[in-house]
């Protein structure tokens, strides 16, 4: 039986009454579909405040304050190789590039490669955009090499090895810019015996995943990352709810229903929805058929059920909610193989990501083979949109959900998906818009 290791950092549930701050005590821990994971390193960003903290194991016990009411976005950073070390055999018969650890890095973080033969071996240091950004060729005798890579300014740099035709890239992430470093990559050595490793997984399994949790915590708070995705979710495989069966769907830590919404009386287009204590809709072209496929449409006020608090029930289940705008965007940053949870680039206006559009669209289902891949199983429909004109548009074309953050003036976020774009959108639309809707499980 596996010894569970708790990351804990402890903030001592102390009141300071000259700041205003609670300190608190967070443990976290994780587990892929109820098999404990061992966090590699976990970094807490406070929204509310801006500021961030990182931490690697072991060293993860450290004290932060926080505001009553700030919102925490927790991340954790594993691989999913077995716990500790894997034993390894005498003889090795392929090449192998082993994830650089930690990852995410501080200033500095080190990679280890196999190689079987004698040969030259060509690294090359690329960012995000695929720019090269550092070359090196050695010439190394087989057995174990060790490097040390410095990230210097870039937050994401891909290491690609070749050696004797053979291609073996990495992903390395580093917390954010190292002032007084420069970009480089250093030979530390080699030997024939066994590295020292986090594991021994190949990188041609991708072993770096990470997980989001955002939480504004009251008191002393365990956290539990799931690292299970594409699959329903542990303990709440569908949802019997208003006479109709809905899937859900485990994301990493967030759990969502699989389709939209369709709950709810069917009127006209020419009709508003109103505060008449009844659960309205519309459907595609008028068209009950509309809402089967699509899910119906749903004003910002209906959905909220007439109120302006983000995160609320609204007309969802019983023990989910109306995902925020910041839970969309642990979700983006969760499907998409460039950017991060928490990376600055969410909080762009229109399209932005690099393929997280692509991972969130049905595989079928939308205009001239704009099919997406479906990765995360969230199943993104081409609903399209009842505009505040009462006119439809965009269904096959477009998909269109709320989320549950307004700002003034009456203009919600929302995000969409288009059958020609791989990213995803985020804009302000009057609330007026009828969209799809999704909920999210209550952490």
């Amino acid at each position: 039986m596996s010894v569970r290791f708790l990351i804990s950092f402890l903030l001592h549930g102390v009141l300071s009454g000259s700041t205003g701050q609670n300190i608190i005590d967070l443990t976290f821990t994780a587990v892929n579909n109820g098999e404990y994971v061992k966090l590699d390193s976990i970094m807490v960003m406070n929204r509310s405040q801006g500021n961030s903290t990182m931490m690697y194991w072991p060293d993860t016990i450290r004290s932060i304050e926080i505001n009553q009411g700030d919102l925490l976005l927790c991340v954790g950073y594993a691989s999913l190789s077995p716990v500790g070390v894997s034993e390894e055999h005498d003889e090795k018969i392929s090449f192998e590039v082993h994830q650089n650890y930690p990852n995410p890095m501080g200033d500095q973080s080190n990679i280890s490669i196999y190689i079987p033969q004698n040969g030259l071996v060509h690294l090359t240091l690329s960012d995000l955009t695929g720019k090269v950004v550092l070359r090196s060729d050695r010439q190394l005798d087989q057995g174990y090499h060790s490097f040390r890579y410095y990230p210097g300014d870039d937050n994401l740099h891909l290491l690609t090895v070749n050696w004797n035709g053979i291609s073996r890239s990495i992903k390395m992430i580093s917390a954010g810019p190292q002032d007084g470093y420069s970009c480089r990559l250093d030979y530390i050595g080699g030997n024939t015996s066994k590295a020292v490793l986090k594991a021994t997984s190949k990188l041609n399994d991708f072993v770096f995943h990470e997980s989001g949790i955002l939480d504004s915590p009251l008191g002393n708070t365990t956290y539990t990352f799931q690292f299970a995705t594409n699959i329903p979710c542990p303990g709440t495989p569908t949802v019997d709810y208003e006479g109709q069966l809905y899937n859900t769907i485990q994301i990493l830590s967030q759990c969502w229903l699989k389709e939209n919404l369709n709950v709810g009386t069917m009127i006209n287009s020419s009709q508003y929805q109103t505060n008449n204590s009844i659960m309205e809709k519309y459907c595609y072209n008028n068209s009950p058929d509309s809402c089967t496929k699509y899910g119906g449409l749903y004003q910002w006020d209906e959905m909220m059920q007439y109120t302006n608090q983000e995160g609320v029930q609204g007309i969802c289940p019983s023990g989910w909610h109306l995902p925020t705008d910041d839970e969309w965007k642990v979700l983006e940053g969760a499907a998409d193989s460039h950017y991060l949870i928490g990376d600055a680039v969410w909080y762009n206006f229109g399209f932005r990501g690099s393929d997280v559009g692509a991972n969130l669209k049905t595989s079928s289902g939308w205009y001239e083979n704009g099919n997406g891949t479906d990765q995360f199983g969230f199943s993104g429909l081409p609903g399209g949109i009842i505009n505040s004109n009462s006119y439809f548009n965009g269904a096959g074309n477009m998909g269109y959900w709320w989320t549950s953050t307004i700002t003034v003036s009456y203009h919600a976020w929302m995000r969409y998906l288009h059958y020609i774009s791989p990213c995803s959108g985020s804009y302000l639309w009057a609330d007026e818009n009828g969209f799809s809707v999704r909920c999210i499980k209550d952490y």
